[in-house]
């Protein structure tokens, strides 16, 4: 069994941390009452709208769907702020993330496994993050490639094609119950959901396993490992 595993909110922290930041340039500048998660909120649902429409012949990239998005919040709010100069924290962040503790540890434990990241953030982002933090995989697959962001299927497909694979010869790993675990589940590949922060499941969304960190989903490798009794068992990032 191969395996397919996600980066940011997996491997390395999210930005959630920067968006509050950023959103408090756009309140303190604002010429309209407003709060900080009210602002975060409408840049999210605009953002979220982008991500859904850019595809294919559309596609942007996560960077200037991220410009866009706060433009366009930046105008809702009647803020002064210019887009460009106060997401820069953001991009910053997506090319030094922190990384989690239980990460480098699990990474070392696959010794002799393919590796594969599929990740929805830009190619040379998440390529400066891996060198940041000394990541070394097989390979990377992001949504720049295939012109399509998860939970779309472009990125599963892509992975599945390049190693010669069934969907049914596959595990998805990630934090995200809709990019990740909806996302691998629609192309026929079981997903195992880090749920980290002890988040609470939706009603329609069923992880084929539920880990709290990356040690727990090595165990559930092991025994996946164990039943299969393939000792050519590959994972994939």
């Amino acid at each position: 069994m191969e395996i397919f595993l996600d980066f940011y909110g997996t491997l390395v922290y999210e930005d959630d941390e920067m968006i509050p930041i950023v959103c408090e340039h756009v309140r303190s500048s604002s010429k309209t009452i407003c709060e900080v998660k009210d602002i975060g909120d409408y840049w999210w649902k605009v953002l979220s709208a982008a991500f859904r429409n850019s595809y294919g012949d559309t596609f942007k990239t996560q960077r200037n769907l991220g410009i866009s998005s706060l433009s366009e919040t930046i105008q809702n709010y009647n803020s002064s702020c210019v887009a460009e100069d106060i997401i820069q924290i953001q991009f910053d962040h997506w090319q030094k993330p922190e990384i989690f503790d239980d990460t480098k540890p699990f990474l070392q434990s696959l010794h002799g496994l393919t590796t594969v990241i599929l990740s929805n953030i830009d190619t040379k982002d998440i390529h400066e993050a891996k060198r940041y933090h000394g990541i070394h995989v097989n390979d990377v697959i992001t949504s720049e490639d295939v012109k399509s962001y998860k939970p779309n299927p472009e990125l599963f497909q892509e992975a599945l094609r390049r190693f010669n694979l069934n969907s049914n010869e596959v595990i998805h790993i990630g934090d995200s119950l809709s990019s990740d675990v909806s996302g691998a589940q629609n192309v026929g590949i079981k997903a195992i959901w880090l749920n980290r922060f002890h988040k609470r499941t939706p009603d329609g969304i069923i992880p084929d396993y539920i880990c709290k960190d990356l040690f727990e989903v090595r165990d559930v490798l092991n025994n996946l490992l164990r039943a299969c009794n393939n000792p050519m068992y590959k994972i994939v990032y």
